[in-house]
């Protein structure tokens, strides 16, 4: 397993919170926790900008991705509006998550609980070229549902 140096920063609204931190051994994601100065409920359908308290450095050729908590989705249906939501290496802001609460009951965030998790990706950068044409290939141009139901 690679492993990166990443600069986090506690911003001073999240002086009392923890930094990002993988669950266990093996998790491939760090937890974020809310940096809400009060509680914020959030109703069925509705969606609201969380912040972690948290900035980051990067290092050029990464990005992060912020996923949806599992457990937070299936008991609640609370998931990320932009999921996964990307950040940039050159970004330095307050990393914050959109949540959308797609359950049937209002759902309530508090300060310091894990709201979502950061995974770290290198990137490949492409190298764009046009064409007229494309190679042909097995597939085509077949789209969704092309090749059945099973």
């Amino acid at each position: 397993m690679k492993e990166i140096k990443i600069l986090f920063k506690k911003l001073e609204h999240a002086k009392d919170l923890p930094l990002p931190a993988y669950a266990s051994e093996e998790a491939s994601g760090l937890d974020l926790h809310a940096a809400v100065e009060k509680d914020v409920l959030i109703g069925p359908g509705e969606f609201k900008l969380i912040p972690t308290g948290i900035a980051m450095a990067l290092p050029p050729g990464y990005e992060g991705q912020i996923r949806p908590r599992s457990g937070l989705a299936l008991k609640y249906g609370l998931t990320i509006l932009n999921a996964p939501g990307t950040i940039d290496a050159d970004y330095r802001g307050e990393i914050q998550v959109i949540l959308i609460n797609l359950g049937r009951e209002e759902y309530l965030i508090q300060r310091g609980e894990r709201i979502a998790q950061l995974v770290v990706n290198e990137l490949t950068r492409v190298n764009i070229i046009a064409v007229e044409n494309l190679p042909p290939s097995q597939r085509g141009d077949g789209g969704f549902g092309h090749s059945g139901k099973f």
